[in-house]
């Protein structure tokens, strides 16, 4: 058993290529892609532990390369299909985690292999979430540029994850590379006092639950708490949970839940997942953000914030 950094990258949209093209062209455009795929990763002092239809198993003995890898595929792919015909665009995207793995015959395995999927499952195209056993060694240097998405629940894992963004582009704002209040030192913590009660919007509907209400659920269903009476949606579609003064979502529906952060800025897809909830975030119910029917649920916390707290006062400071 050794650690490495595990990379698993996965072409999208893939299914209309193979409608445009045909089955011959497609599958060669697919390969070439993932060959591609594999070079980067080998430039990078990375190993291709194996191709897996549109995507690539990848392992790293180091973060950093592992991360170098990742962004350069992604900075590389948009720039290779910026001007593809929109019926032949593959997006891309990405997951990466650290941890134990076992070489068995050329092939890896490991709680970090199944993680690396997951993630890479749970991103959109152009995205790269990793683990925070990856980006949390390099903190100190100050890189990646990353931002965290708070603890999601994986499928397959009993605890939570934290899990980081890693932003890629050359225009991200400088205020993407803070770090959350968990990493930073005590003194600076924010504490924030358990939460009291959420709202929740759909066009002229809204409705406040207080958190010893919860569970709530959400849906076409009438006797869902908070009914959105549209086809899209499941009858019970998702449910809103309070744990620890933090509130979760979970999609528990047909055709999937979308969760996207109070800036717009990460969009999250749910496919029989939970994922925190933050302030001001926006809820898809049965389709992507992007599609211009789709039920979408704003969210916001009616709790208080308790100022910053920085440690005790020394009592000779006392008036």
């Amino acid at each position: 058993m050794v650690q490495a950094t595990v990379v698993f990258a996965d072409l999208t949209g893939s299914t209309g290529v193979f409608e445009t093209l045909g089955n011959v062209k497609a599958t060669q455009a697919v390969t070439r892609l993932t060959q591609w795929i594999g070079t980067v990763c080998v430039q990078c002092k990375g190993q291709v532990v194996k191709n897996l239809g549109d995507g690539v198993l990848m392992v790293f003995a180091r973060n950093a390369d592992a991360i170098t890898a990742a962004i350069e595929l992604q900075r590389q792919h948009s720039k290779r299909i910026a001007n593809w015909p929109a019926s032949l665009k593959m997006g891309l995207k990405i997951g990466l985690a650290y941890g134990d793995v076992i070489e068995q015959d050329g092939d890896f395995f490991g709680d970090a292999v199944n993680l690396a999927s997951r993630l890479c499952d749970l991103s959109s195209p152009e995205q790269i979430f990793a683990s925070l056993s990856v980006i949390e060694p390099l903190l100190d240097l100050g890189t990646p540029r990353a931002r965290c998405l708070g603890a999601l629940e994986i499928r397959g894992r009993a605890e939570a994850c934290v899990v980081y963004r890693i932003e890629w582009q050359v225009d991200v704002s400088s205020d993407l590379m803070t770090m959350p209040a968990i990493l930073a030192a005590p003194a600076a913590q924010k504490v924030i006092a358990p939460a009291q009660s959420i709202k929740l919007s759909w066009r002229h509907i809204e409705a406040s639950f207080a958190s010893r209400e919860l569970p709530i659920f959400l849906g076409r269903d009438s006797a869902c708490q908070f009914a959105v009476d549209d086809p899209q949606v499941s009858r019970r579609h998702a449910s809103i949970t309070c744990r620890s003064g933090h509130f979760y979502l979970q999609d528990v529906s047909s055709y999937g839940t979308w969760l996207r952060a109070s800036d717009g800025s990460a969009v999250i897809a749910l496919r029989r997942q939970e994922c925190m909830l933050t302030p001001g975030s926006d809820i898809a119910l049965g389709a992507p953000f992007d599609e211009m029917s789709v039920a979408v649920v704003r969210f916001e916390v009616l709790a208080p914030i308790i100022k910053a707290f920085n440690g005790p006062r020394d009592s000779a400071s006392k008036v």
